[in-house]
């Protein structure tokens, strides 16, 4: 597989574009990676400059960047077959997290069989993308909003689903600091609500303390910070758990539409590391 260049992201961010919304994913990553301070990725293409398969993952320097998720896109399922066979994507002993488009994630737990590597499903999401902006709340609510810093990192990690081991401190930072995000905050400054951005431009990590819910907060952080991406240019997107029922429908009800046919799953590759950060 090739590695692309900057200057060729440009042109890959282009032919992306037209296989939306199968491409989301590694469209969002290159689109970010050509506008911000990103975190390290490697794209790589099965052939240039018409692949047909795109495969991007984090360069790992540190034990915490193993827990950054990779991106899998393709054109052709048997293109894709060809590359998880005769490259070493699935034979290294290292664990890795990545997503693949649910209509592909057979082709990948065959070959991964096959070469006996170990693999768990961790969860399946709608991909749910904005449209226009008429829906969004946020003005009509007497909320004001702000962004994260780095003082909310490790409130923001201790509440995410996957944060309990401490693996993804190192992540959460990253995504505070390098990439658009909103909060609510209460009278001392502390966040009661919020919404950050992946690197793969997705919104994600929605919270809100228990004590300061049904209150519109939820509304109000997801109008802000979709309104922060699109007025930059940025894809206006996010992945939603299939069994997440009421995340669902706060998102349906700021405009989201969801694709049914077209679904991501998420997928973990031997062994997770047993010491935390």
């Amino acid at each position: 597989m090739e590695t692309l260049t900057k200057e060729k992201l440009k042109r890959a961010e282009k032919t992306l574009r037209q296989y939306l919304p199968k491409s989301q994913q590694v469209y969002g990553c290159v689109f970010l990676m050509g506008r911000v301070q990103a975190d390290p990725m490697e794209v790589m293409v099965d052939r240039w400059p018409d692949f047909s398969v795109m495969i991007i993952k984090p360069k790992v320097q540190e034990v915490a960047d193993l827990f950054k998720d990779g991106f899998v896109f393709t054109k052709d399922e048997a293109s894709l077959r060809n590359i998880l066979e005769k490259t070493d994507f699935l034979d290294k002993k290292q664990y890795f997290c990545t997503s693949v488009a649910t209509c592909h994630e057979e082709v990948l737990k065959a070959v991964a069989a096959a070469k006996g590597v170990p693999k768990k499903r961790l969860a399946v999401c709608r991909l749910m993308t904005l449209p226009d902006l008429s829906n969004l709340t946020n003005d009509r609510l007497s909320v004001q909003t702000s962004s994260l810093t780095e003082s909310h990192i490790d409130l923001v990690n201790s509440t995410w689903k996957f944060g309990a081991e401490g693996f993804s401190k190192r992540m959460v930072r990253d995504m505070i600091v390098n990439f658009p995000s909103s909060c609510v905050l209460d009278a001392d400054g502390h966040p009661v609500s919020w919404i950050l951005t992946y690197s793969s431009c997705a919104m994600g990590m929605l919270y809100t303390l228990p004590e300061h819910r049904k209150k519109g907060y939820a509304k109000a952080v997801v109008s802000a910070l979709a309104k922060k991406l699109h007025s930059g240019g940025y894809p206006v997107f996010c992945f939603i758990e299939e069994n997440n029922q009421l995340s669902y429908r706060l998102f349906r009800s700021l405009g989201f539409n969801e694709d049914s046919s077209y679904r991501f799953a998420w997928y973990d590759f031997h062994e997770r590391p047993l010491t935390p950060l």
